[in-house]
């Protein structure tokens, strides 16, 4: 079975083509990140006009690199939820016209599980049950998951999702958007003891996240920098930028230990944007190890929004009969505990 997948629920275009023998066939991403960068953040109609205009030429792009015509394909996936209302209709205006024209099912895509079911992408992939912590520019969750649409929330952020904490403090340290990756890469360059940050929440029951407070004790030391020695030197913004990164990777490794002990599990799986970051993987392979356990992900390029995980995702669905009917809608808030178990 082989379906095309279709991702246009923020700033990324993302289309591929997934066959269950076959694994990924084709896919293409195109990042909006020149397009935003002045603004220094997602400006939502900006980015549904570049959806309107990327989406059909990486369609067509795929499906040459692969070698098929529609009548190749099984089914059309694509997002519907959560997102920028604007973008996901794009997507799904497209990927359910596609469906009706070539006369193929059409099934709506959950982000968060594309993003849960993403390491399943790869040859190492873990059984269930696990726990799987999402961590994006939107979302900072912990779910229990038993099986595909089998999901428990254990605990989320009440404010700040940590991709979101990251890039505002790259903001507040007068890096480009999107800082997270920068500020990341600068923090390489920090000594670790300088500044010290708040872990928020790991001193207090549950698995909820806060990242607020964090940015905001951030933004304190910078400012009482500038006000006691007039600007800050490159260091000073690689410690501070350290100092951070190891109070929101510190946070979720308390968190993620916290929740395999309560589920009794020992398979972790991150997913995410902020997935990719180095020094969580690293953290949370620590934890997972003591435990007897092991962490899995996708490759860097699948941590970020892609086709690829919607195509896999869609394609789980079409073969539980997942697939909609003519009445589509997007959906901008979708609780991830709400679908239904394939």
């Amino acid at each position: 079975m082989r379906i095309l997948g279709i991702e246009t629920s923020c700033d990324e275009t993302g289309i591929a083509i997934y066959d269950d023998e076959q694994g990924i066939m084709s896919h293409r991403l195109y990042s909006q990140i020149a397009v935003h960068a002045d603004y220094g953040g997602v400006v939502p109609e900006l980015a549904s006009r570049d959806h309107v205009r990327k989406t059909i030429p990486l369609i067509k792009e795929v499906l040459a690199e692969a070698n098929l015509t529609p009548q190749d394909l099984d089914g059309v996936a694509y997002t519907a939820g959560p997102g920028l209302v604007g973008a996901l209709l794009v997507g799904c205006s497209i990927g359910r016209s596609l469906a009706y024209g070539w006369n193929l099912p059409a099934v709506p895509v959950h982000h968060m599980e594309g993003h849960l079911l993403a390491p399943m992408l790869e040859d190492d992939v873990p059984d269930f049950p696990f726990v799987a912590l999402l961590v994006s520019g939107g979302h900072t969750m912990l779910v229990r998951v038993d099986g595909i649409g089998q999901y428990e929330l254990l605990g989320e952020s009440v404010d700040d999702a940590a991709g979101e904490a990251f890039d505002k403090t790259a903001k507040l340290l007068g890096l480009d958007y999107p800082g997270g990756p920068v500020l990341a890469k600068m923090a390489e360059s920090g000594v670790q003891g300088r500044f010290k940050f708040p872990r928020p929440m790991t001193d207090r029951p549950g698995l909820d996240f806060s990242f607020s407070g964090l940015k905001t004790a951030t933004a304190t030391a910078i400012r009482k920098e500038v006000e006691q020695n007039g600007a800050m030197d490159e260091q000073t913004h690689a410690d501070i930028a350290y100092a951070f990164q190891e109070a929101v990777v510190d946070t979720l490794a308390i968190k993620c230990r916290r929740a395999l002990k309560q589920c009794e599990l020992k398979r972790l799986v991150i997913a995410g944007g902020v997935s990719a970051n180095t020094e969580l993987r690293a953290k949370l392979a620590q934890i997972t190890q003591k435990l007897g356990g092991k962490v899995y992900y996708p490759r860097p390029e699948f941590c970020t929004d892609n086709g690829a995980m919607i195509a896999y995702a869609g394609l789980q669905r079409l073969k539980s009969g997942g697939d909609a009917d003519l009445t589509f809608k997007a959906t901008p808030r979708w609780p991830l505990d709400t679908l239904a178990p394939c």
